[in-house]
């Protein structure tokens, strides 16, 4: 493989990127510590406009999470408390009559704001979660006839508790496809939750968290993910994984080409967190698993919630593919 080119990004252009997300990235973790992965992956699909499922067990930090990264950004922000009784309209709005004019005006609902914190999605009804596939997908909001576009930047950063626990909706494919990325706190290490109980002794220090990019410069990021080059070689690599999905003895439905496209982002994504201005192999394969591991269908499992399954899956694939060089 021929060296990247960078011309699509200067260097001082990516220092000043880097600069911004360092401070991004810093602010989220001065709260939710122990966890540096996680942190990066959720900053890459802020930086590739995707959205982002957490996935854990209650109480390991999947809100404080969403939260962190809401606080670091000059942005609008709502958190929808996810229930059994939710409609569609408490979270998409809907029209008012005014009785001054004579007309009905639409009043909308908190999925008009640039960041959303989904909390507990799958302990509402399926229409509720349905009411979301137009919003995350094709940023906008239809109620009653009518178009609403969304303004960017917009990301939806759901939480969902495991499926085994009671009184949990198992999320439709059609919906799981539209986030970018699934992802696991996990446990913290005991040194970690040491940590976490000194810092949380007089408070939640996410209520002290202030903005540290403006929405403009989250706008600037996005714009620049699309700048970072991707080299034939590298596409054809992405491909053959995808392609081994569909042909995978292990599974029932494999990679769509809307998963295919979302990887692709979501590497650039990652080379540019990463310090670089063009994606290499090792991005691609670092972002398979929490790309697509929730896209895929086993033969041997019959729900998605099956995490460590679909993981084993993808990654057993992935090793099997040949690396460009």
């Amino acid at each position: 493989m021929s060296a990247p080119t960078t011309d699509e990004l200067s260097a001082p252009e990516l220092e000043s990127l880097l600069a911004l997300l360092d401070r991004l990235i810093e602010n989220v973790g001065s709260v939710v510590l122990g966890k540096p992965e996680v942190i990066r992956l959720v900053a890459v699909a802020l930086l590739a406009e995707g959205h982002v499922l957490i996935e854990d067990v209650p109480g390991v930090g999947k809100t404080l999470l969403a939260r962190a990264l809401a606080a670091s950004i000059d942005c609008s922000f709502r958190r929808v408390q996810f229930t059994p009784d939710l409609l569609p309209s408490d979270i998409l709005g809907s029209s008012v009559y005014n009785s001054g004019t004579g007309e009905f005006v639409f009043k909308p609902g908190p999925l008009f704001a640039n960041v959303i914190l989904a909390d507990e999605i799958n302990r509402t009804t399926p229409r509720t979660q349905s009411a979301l596939l137009e919003a995350m997908g094709d940023r906008q909001v239809s109620v009653e006839g009518n178009s609403y576009p969304l303004e960017p930047p917009f990301l939806v950063l759901a939480t969902q508790n495991p499926f085994e626990f009671e009184g949990t909706y198992v999320l439709p494919e059609s919906q799981l496809d539209r986030f970018m990325m699934r992802v696991r706190m996990g446990y913290p290490l005991p040194s970690e939750e040491r940590n976490i109980l000194t810092t949380h002794r007089m408070g939640e220090p996410v209520e002290s968290l202030q903005p540290v990019l403006s929405r403009d410069e989250v706008l600037k990021l996005q714009q620049a993910t699309r700048s970072v080059k991707v080299d034939d070689s590298i596409a054809d690599y992405l491909l053959e994984i995808v392609h081994a999905t569909r042909d995978s003895e292990d599974l029932n439905v494999g990679v769509s080409t809307r998963g295919a496209l979302t990887l692709y982002r979501a590497a650039q994504g990652f080379a540019l967190v990463s310090g670089r201005s063009y994606v290499v192999p090792d991005d691609i394969k670092t972002m398979s698993l929490p790309v697509l591991a929730h896209r895929v269908v086993g033969k041997s499992f019959l729900q998605a919630g099956e995490f460590n399954a679909s993981e084993a899956i993808i990654r057993d694939l992935v090793d099997r593919i040949r690396v460009p060089s």
